[in-house]
């Protein structure tokens, strides 16, 4: 059964998924979904997976956060937004 702690901390990842499909800025969103990763990554470790906390860290948070900015700077269309 979920904690206390961890109530709170998925009503704040649900509320970060939501800021990140609002935001009209690419990097931006790639930076709360990074954010997110690494909230879930919490999450895993409080409720004992101590290794998918470590995979969610390493690839959700970090190398997929490279990638998605290092592909949207790449990019030339720009949004007229």
């Amino acid at each position: 059964m979920l904690g206390n702690f961890d109530f709170w901390l998925l009503l704040f990842l649900i509320g970060m998924a939501l800021v990140a499909l609002n935001m009209k800025d690419l990097i931006s969103a790639v930076l709360v979904l990074s954010a997110y990763s690494f909230c879930m990554a919490l999450l895993f470790a409080f409720l004992g997976a101590v290794d998918v906390a470590l995979v969610e860290a390493t690839l959700g948070g970090g190398i997929t956060g490279v990638l998605l900015i290092a592909a949207i700077l790449r990019m030339k269309r720009r949004s007229r937004d």
